[in-house]
């Protein structure tokens, strides 16, 4: 939407218009696209000024400052320390196809590394079933029962004698030292 003249004069004040001297005169564009070129002029001249180097200033007693100058009555010694804010964001920018190989990448990462802690939990889940059945069959060995086993030829119970008994026991305890860490 173009401005008209009365909102430009009320917005950017009175500019020079042509009076009896005979010089010319600068219209209202003119000087708004003369003020805009002094306004991007000056932006584009304001990090020339950040990047001033870090002074060290040693005053009167001793004291001392870190300043871009240093003010009078002070020794200047120079830090060798570069005042740049905008190198460390300088990072080249990457690519759509970069940052989508590497959202892909993480995104596979992140699938694998909760996979693996699904695994690690149903492991640590197994041993812990295992642990308890471990130790709960020393018990029972451990209490002087009678302990009956399946013949796998025959599919009968079969009780163990106390000979056997001795060589269950280091077996239970094999599992009871394997599954319960």
């Amino acid at each position: 939407m173009p401005l008209t003249a009365a909102c430009k004069l009320a917005i950017f004040g009175p500019v020079a218009t042509t009076g009896a001297s005979g010089r010319r005169a600068i219209n209202l564009d003119q000087a708004l696209t003369m003020r805009n070129l002094l306004v991007i002029l000056a932006v584009a001249f304001l990090p020339v000024a950040a990047h001033a180097q870090i002074m060290k200033c040693v005053g009167s007693g001793g004291r001392v400052e870190f300043a871009a100058s240093c003010p009078p009555g002070t020794k200047a010694e120079s830090t060798g320390i570069r005042n740049n804010p905008g190198a460390a964001s300088a990072a080249p920018q990457k690519s759509l196809s970069e940052r989508d190989a590497d959202f892909r990448k993480r995104q596979v990462e992140q699938q694998e590394g909760s996979k693996k802690s699904a695994e690690k939990a149903q492991d640590t889940a197994e041993r812990k079933q295992n642990c308890e059945s471990a130790q709960a069959y020393m018990r029972g060995i451990e209490s002087g029962g009678r302990l009956a086993k399946m013949d796998p030829a025959t599919g009968e119970r079969v009780f163990l004698e106390d000979s056997e008994r001795a060589a269950e026991a280091a077996r239970a305890q094999r599992a009871i030292d394997t599954n319960c860490k």
